[in-house]
């Protein structure tokens, strides 16, 4: 009797901590699964990046505050500016500082950006390249310019999935007398990814 009831309440919570990993996982799982494909096939997966390029001039108030600064993040009513004016978003990234110039390089997921300022009569040049949809979620997979943010999602991601895993094993302990394929199936996922690096890769 004792043996039921904990076998009850192991099922019932592996049950429940499994349908809400689940639940948790199902769409990432999936995104993560579909860019897995996509990055395992990246060269045959053709894209035409479209280069954006803009020129333009710093007010002279700021470029006189910019000169002054000459190091750090640039001054935040530059940032304003550039927003404003050129739809350029820089945060508080550290730019590089030489003596006619401030270049600040903008990667991001999918993309890259840059813009260089020179100091001297202030004429802003700016590049910004999209490579399209499928570069985007290639990067969010692996985490390439995402941020703080993402990198957190990241982890808990993981950790939900590691659980997910993790329930399911107690699941199929529970269940594998009335499911006799549970463990020789279960051998075959953990041997064949071994058999396919010792036998295929150099």
């Amino acid at each position: 009797m004792v043996n039921k009831k904990r076998k009850a309440f192991w099922l019932k919570q592996l049950h429940q901590w499994h349908w809400i990993t689940s639940a948790l996982c199902l769409i990432s799982l999936l995104l993560f699964s579909i860019t897995g494909i996509t990055l395992n096939h990246a060269s045959a997966i053709s894209a035409d990046p479209t280069i954006r390029e803009q020129e333009a001039s710093l007010p002279a108030p700021l470029l006189e505050a910019l000169s002054l600064h000459q190091e750090g993040p640039l001054p935040v009513p530059v940032r304003d500016w550039l927003d404003q004016e050129m739809q350029i978003r820089t945060g508080d990234k550290t730019a590089e500082w030489s003596a006619g110039e401030v270049y600040l390089a903008l990667p991001r997921p999918g993309g890259d950006a840059w813009l260089a300022i020179d100091l001297d009569d202030g004429s802003v040049l700016a590049e910004q390249t999209d490579r399209g949809w499928i570069a985007f979620f290639n990067d969010l997979h692996k985490g390439r310019h995402t941020g703080i943010a993402w990198s957190w999602f990241i982890d808990i991601f993981a950790v939900a999935s590691l659980l997910f895993s993790l329930t399911g094993l107690g699941l199929m302990m529970l269940h594998a007398k009335r499911r006799p394929a549970t463990w020789p199936v279960t051998l075959a996922g953990l041997v064949l990814p071994w058999l396919l690096i010792v036998v295929f890769m150099h």
